[in-house]
């Protein structure tokens, strides 16, 4: 495995001795950076509050002539669905329901003509992975109790079925054995490639389906999602995600470039599956071999911070790239809740992040606006943005999650009302096999070029040989 670019410390430094200084020049509220202890929930809270705070500036949704639920450039429409899961995060932890009104105003804004978070006005850009992060956002709030829509409006529960619903008609054995493909349209750059996160979130959803409502029609697109990810090569025998891989060529072209939201979204999946399967030895073993291989993304000096290594070493994480620590922090405390033996380890990794996140939010007039390089602590990287925001706090009020209660089921006090044919038509089971490419889906992916991109994710390749 290749090192990471070389630190600002010392080589001769004790790894030990960095984190030292790291959490003491947090706990002593230094004049640089968010003022953090880590071990006060009021600090923690008022930390969380600035963060969401600086982030928020970014959203003009709630403005006079402005769309509820999107943000302006250069944001794409899912980042958006993602923020809303932040802020969702945010009145869990913290109590402070100051957003909850154009959380619930974006979240209904976007649901699309079937409530199902496919909006007409994104077809250009709108991946299975895009609809897949509002999805989980819908999921999220049904989860936590969030306070359910007006009774004429859509349900969170039953959006996030539709979503799951749409993707499962979607499943495509023509090409690779199975899986998702990114995008949804044919005439979108990228429908020839079948990527980990769209998949990722679909075995996220399934399994939390599942776990909230028992339905083991769910838990079997678990598994089935989880066995292709692994059979295609998108997984490797040891936990490592990578980015994906083409049709054309029957995804024999793995792009093996890994990011943090990858293990993140298959991490609370597994944990998900884990606590449905009352504590199956199988996946235990798989959620445990996950964590593991996510130590790649914590650097060795300050040890245990979160580095997002495909691209943040070297300058060249895209706009994108910048929230991606945001997901892994977000489903590792969630991982907590339904797999509880894993706190300690867990907390080991959060609680270093987040001294080294608050401490790199030092920048712009007001000394708290948020970097994305925690590894350097104060040493502020100029970069500025809702993924730098929104890392930041995810991090930082993963702290509170011993605090807060259980995500709930439709049998431990959930509200939210479902509609497990939501999203298609109300004529689909999924638990029938579904023949889901059609004649006029196929024409025009020829056209399409046979590789994605690669700026799109980043310059940078962090490889596993």
């Amino acid at each position: 495995m290749p090192a990471l670019a070389p630190s600002n410390h010392k080589r001769n430094s004790p790894a030990w001795l960095s984190l030292v200084t790291l959490i003491l020049l947090t706990v002593s509220r230094v004049s640089l950076g968010l003022k953090l202890d880590l071990d006060d929930p009021d600090s923690i809270k008022a930390a969380a509050g600035q963060t969401a705070y600086d982030m928020m500036k970014y959203y003009d949704g709630n403005q006079t002539g402005r769309i509820p639920g999107n943000l302006p450039d250069p944001y794409y429409w899912w980042e958006c669905g993602a923020m809303f899961g932040s802020l969702l995060d945010y009145y869990y932890y913290t109590g402070d329901d100051q957003y909850n009104e154009l959380v619930t105003e974006g979240l209904l804004f976007q649901v699309g003509p079937s409530n199902d978070y496919m909006t007409p006005n994104q077809t250009k850009t709108t991946g299975n992975d895009d609809q897949g992060f509002w999805g989980m956002a819908a999921m999220t709030a049904a989860e936590q109790k969030f306070p359910d829509p007006p009774a004429n409006k859509p349900q969170w529960l039953a959006l996030a079925q539709a979503v799951f619903n749409t993707q499962a008609l979607r499943w495509d054995t023509q090409f690779c054995g199975g899986g998702l493909r990114w995008q949804v349209f044919t005439f979108n750059t990228g429908y020839d490639y079948k990527n980990t996160i769209s998949n990722g979130v679909f075995f996220n959803l399934a399994a939390r389906l599942a776990k909230y409502t028992g339905n083991q029609t769910y838990a079997d697109w678990a598994e089935k999602a989880w066995d292709w990810t692994a059979d295609v090569g998108l997984m490797s025998p040891d936990y490592h995600f990578f980015d994906g891989a083409h049709t054309t060529l029957n995804c024999n072209d793995t792009n093996r470039q890994q990011w943090t939201y990858n293990a993140g979204v298959y991490m609370l999946g597994a944990a998900n599956m884990y606590n449905f399967t009352k504590g199956s030895d199988k996946w235990r073993s798989r959620l445990d071999n996950i964590f593991n291989a996510t130590a790649m993304f914590y650097s060795p000096k300050p040890p245990n911070v979160m580095v997002e290594v495909a691209c943040e070493p070297y300058g060249t994480c895209n706009t994108d790239n910048f929230s991606f620590k945001a997901y892994l922090a977000r489903w590792m405390a969630a991982t907590t809740k339904m797999a509880p033996y894993t706190y300690d380890m867990i907390m080991q990794k959060i609680r270093p992040s987040a001294a080294a996140a608050a401490l790199q939010c030092s920048g712009g007039a007001s000394g708290t606006l948020c970097g994305i390089k925690w590894s350097d602590g104060a040493k502020y990287d100029g970069t500025t943005g809702v993924g730098q925001q929104m890392s930041a706090l995810e991090v930082i009020q993963s702290l509170l999650v011993s605090r807060v209660a259980a995500p709930v089921t439709q049998d431990t006090g959930g509200t939210s009302k479902g509609d497990p044919s939501a999203g298609s038509g109300g004529t689909f089971d999924p638990t029938i096999p579904q023949d889901t490419i059609h004649q006029r889906d196929r024409v025009g992916a020829g056209l399409l070029t046979a590789l994605v991109l690669v700026s799109g994710f980043g310059s940078a390749w962090w490889m596993i040989s």
